[in-house]
């Protein structure tokens, strides 16, 4: 079986290339990702997957962060012209951008894969050094990019539903794969945990393709999980005042600029909390509409991250106390939007353990990091997932896909190695389903 897998993805090597180049040069931000979303479902639809998409996949209560309706429609529009797949595009319209495969194989465990499909709002670099522009494939949609590997992974995903059809006669069990929208904001995987899709999966597994940074790094193809990523709130914080003329009768007006601005100043001076490392960032604050009028409206985009969970909720707690109160001294009214959240992130020991065993003893070609887990930097979506599973008494792991890079994560020169991350890629998390839905005993 394993020796099958490795020929299946070395084979597929020019195939999985061309796939994550054309997602790359027809990026899609999260909720937008329309076009990418249609064809893979029309994929796996013709590999033999049951294929549910769109309200069959999001919650539709549960997705954060939202676009404007017209800008839905126009992204829908776009999609349509650059080759989206007309059945599932209608399908997914609207924001609707999860996919999702279920391969059964009949009573054994259910294994959960999830791949995260969503551009960043990067304008890409046309530089003739920049490989992607160079060779033709970057990303032909203004101020989307991908430029965290997202495309990668959703190539990936493709190809790992490729070989486990190709194996499903000796597998036994249940595959759920899932091509998530909007990771990147942490606003997407909520929308698919609340519509059930984590419910009685055993393992959940994910993959992030990252940068080589060490000189154990560049001897290594894969690290068997990930954690200490931190939890984080993402809100939007509205204020509403009373305009005045400034001059001549300034106490008719209530500002809500002023308002912000406390709420800013005693957000900066959260006290500090000894049982997590905490961060919080107030990134944007828009208002006013000129020097000579009290400012009527104010919004600001603002985060939290903990250490830990609590850490998180400690902040939250604190920022919305004086969201309140900074209102309240300035006689404003105030409004605060969730825009994105995760958790902690942290791959449990036992199934980073046995993806090591599976890629060392199972896979030739494939070389893991001598340590099982990689510190994961800011925070991640997958958290969600994660937990919801692990609440459940299953198990999670995040693998790092270890590949040179171009630039580092979210910069517009982002570029990877694709012919070695995704075969390799492919290759370890097939090999990790296949054994953990064959007879062996999986995990004790």
């Amino acid at each position: 079986m394993y020796a099958a897998i490795e020929e299946l993805a070395d084979r597929m090597t020019e195939r999985l290339v061309a796939c994550r180049r054309d997602f790359h040069k027809y990026a899609e931000s999260g909720w937008f990702e329309m076009r990418t979303a249609s064809l893979i479902a029309r994929r796996l639809t013709g590999m033999g997957y049951e294929v549910l998409a769109g309200r069959d996949v999001c919650h539709d209560e549960s997705r954060m962060g939202l676009p404007s309706d017209e800008e839905l429609e126009k992204n829908y529009l776009r999609a349509k012209e650059q080759g989206a797949d007309t059945e599932f595009l209608e399908k997914v319209r609207g924001g609707f951008t999860g996919v999702m495969g279920v391969l059964r194989c009949g009573k054994g465990p259910t294994v959960a894969l999830r791949f995260d499909i969503d551009a960043l709002g990067v304008v890409e670099d046309t530089s003739p050094e920049h490989r992607p522009f160079r060779e033709g494939f970057s990303s032909v949609n203004p101020g989307m990019m991908h430029a965290c590997g997202h495309d990668g992974h959703a190539a990936i995903g493709l190809g790992v539903a490729e070989v486990l059809m190709g194996l499903k006669d000796g597998l036994r069990g249940t595959v759920r794969i899932i091509f998530q929208p909007a990771e990147e904001g942490v606003r997407g995987a909520r929308s698919i945990v609340e519509k059930g899709h984590l419910d009685g999966v055993d393992y959940v597994l994910a993959c992030h393709i990252s940068g080589r940074e060490t000189d154990e790094d560049r001897m290594s193809d894969i690290t068997a999980g990930s954690g200490g990523s931190l939890a984080t709130s993402k809100m939007d914080a509205f204020y509403y005042g009373k305009s005045a003329h400034a001059g001549s009768n300034p106490q008719d007006g209530r500002n809500a600029l002023a308002a912000a601005v406390t709420a800013v100043q005693n957000l900066l001076a959260i006290p500090r909390n000894s049982k997590s490392d905490t961060r919080v960032n107030v990134g944007t604050l828009h208002a006013g509409s000129g020097r000579n009028v009290i400012p009527e409206f104010a919004k600001m985009e603002l985060e939290v991250r903990g250490k830990t969970s609590e850490g998180n909720i400690y902040m939250e707690q604190w920022t919305q106390r004086i969201l309140r109160t900074a209102a309240e001294m300035h006689d404003c009214t105030f409004e605060v939007k969730k825009m994105g959240e995760a958790f902690l992130l942290e791959s449990d020991k036992p199934l980073m353990e046995f993806i090591r065993d599976v890629c060392e003893r199972d896979l030739k070609t494939v070389r893991v990091h001598p340590r099982l887990r990689r510190e994961a930097d800011g925070s991640e979506d997958f958290s969600y997932m994660m937990k919801r599973v692990q609440d459940q008494g299953g198990q999670a792991s995040m693998l790092r896909i270890l590949t040179e890079t171009a630039a580092v994560g979210h910069n517009r020169r982002f570029d990877f190695n694709d012919r070695d991350a995704l075969p390799k890629a492919v290759k370890s998390l097939s090999a990790v389903t296949c054994r953990l839905l064959t007879k062996e005993p999986a995990i004790d």
